[in-house]
């Protein structure tokens, strides 16, 4: 598996729109806009099979209380791949982090706002060292976050030693995840406020034309005086940040560390994260299209679940939910290559512009 994800945005620009038919244009908003499409059909879909259960507020609440913490670890696979890196620590470093937020307040006493910031901490330093990895040590990222993912998985386990971690927390650190706002789950505004940040920093700060700079050409970037390297490292404290938070939620919302619990977030964090790269900017990994990947994700696993489906429906829509939205991008970029293929030469220059422009040049 390679860890680069190229940045090439393939959605239309004004001028290919100008120049397209009705039906064309169509043809070229469907990638774009295609997975937006389904989701809303999947919805609409489930709604008339199941009126009395999907169209609810207390669904509504479910979905978002069940899938907030895969938004923001997709979030944070995403920042990454901005750069062309993939993080895998992500389905790793979210057990140990849940374990430790519950272990250090119940076992070593630390008050749960400072063992919230001692898990935050050791996240954004766990993302250090995988930057590091990566960019002085030249280890490929799959491999390199492989490696530590899996150390941290083995700490999750010597620390625990295999049992649950169970204690009473105080209640305002459960609230971190119990809280409704508005009748929501209040986890669901974290993932709101999180993705406008990320949108607003990589699409309109400086910070976000250098990450995706380097994801589309890191010599290039390096050439144009962006400072790779510490971009990169940037991107994975980054999303060891995000990996932290998501644990701290967890350990929150399931008010025990478990060992077992936090390896199945891996594949739909990912799914969600690779489907951010086929919808909205598709070739381009992008905040929207990453809540969108992790919408359809759970729209459609919440319906299957609710018409009976056997256990391992889960699994098998996450792959194919995947591989249909990689078709859909090659789709989309076979298309535009075609495309361009088709794209009328610059015609020879005529007698007449060749002496006007001896003209102007005497």
């Amino acid at each position: 598996m390679a860890s680069s994800i190229k940045s090439t945005a393939l959605e239309p620009t004004r001028f290919e729109l100008a120049q397209a038919s009705r039906l064309e244009q169509l043809k070229r908003f469907a990638p774009v806009y295609g997975l937006v499409i389904l989701a809303a059909l999947l919805a609409l879909l489930f709604s008339i099979l199941l009126p009395e259960t999907f169209p609810t507020m207390i669904n509504l609440r479910s979905i978002i209380g069940d899938k907030a913490i895969i938004a923001i670890l997709s979030l944070a696979v995403m920042i990454p791949m901005v750069t062309g890196k993939i993080d895998l620590t992500v389905g790793y470093g979210i057990v140990l982090w849940h374990i430790l937020a519950i272990s250090l307040q119940t076992q070593f006493g630390f008050p749960w706002p400072l063992a919230v910031l001692t898990v935050l901490v050791l996240g954004g330093c766990v993302g250090f060292l995988n930057g590091v990895l990566v960019e002085i040590a030249q280890i490929d990222a799959f491999i390199a976050t492989l490696g530590t993912g899996t150390i941290l998985y083995a700490v999750a386990m010597w620390h625990s030693q295999g049992h649950q971690v169970v204690g009473v927390a105080p209640d305002g650190f459960y609230a971190l995840a119990g809280s409704i706002f508005l009748d929501l789950p209040i986890t669901g505004y974290y993932v709101l406020a999180l993705s406008l940040a990320l949108w607003i920093a990589l699409e309109y700060l400086p910070i976000g034309r250098y990450f995706y700079a380097i994801g589309a050409n890191p010599k290039a970037a390096a050439l144009n005086g962006i400072p790779v390297r510490r971009f990169t490292i940037v991107a994975f404290v980054s999303s060891g940040l995000l990996t932290a938070f998501a644990g701290v939620l967890l350990a929150s919302r399931l008010r025990i560390g478990q060992a077992s619990v936090g390896l199945e977030y891996l594949l739909p964090a990912l799914v969600g994260a690779f489907l951010g790269s086929t919808t909205i900017k598709p070739g381009r990994v992008n905040v929207w299209g990453t809540i969108v990947g992790v919408t359809i994700l759970a729209i459609g696993i919440s319906g299957i679940q609710q018409l009976g489906a056997s256990f391992f429906v889960e699994p098998l829509f996450n792959g194919v939910t995947l591989l249909v939205a990689i078709g859909i991008a090659g789709y989309a970029q076979r298309r535009r290559g075609a495309a361009s293929s088709r794209a009328p030469a610059m015609p020879p220059p005529t007698e007449s512009t060749q002496s006007a422009t001896t003209t102007k040049r005497d």
